[in-house]
């Protein structure tokens, strides 16, 4: 499991609800809700959270998988 750093962590805020984040497990947690009470998450890939808001997350997925499918 990769542990972000305590100093990481100490600066490191929910980009949706400006929260502090604390690690569980392979994820970052926002420890306030955003709008509907809901605790985000967010992931760790290689050792780098990922703190893109859930809507972009999902189109920054899409993005990058077409771009890797296409040789010129």
């Amino acid at each position: 499991m990769p542990k972000v750093s305590p100093e990481l962590l100490s600066i490191l805020r929910c980009p949706v609800s400006g929260s502090p984040l604390v690690q569980e497990g392979e994820e970052l947690v926002s420890t306030a809700g955003d709008s509907t009470g809901e605790k985000l998450r967010y992931a760790i890939e290689d050792g780098i959270p990922l703190l893109l808001p859930p809507e972009l997350l999902a189109a920054a997925h899409a993005a990058t998988s077409g771009q890797h499918d296409s040789k010129a």
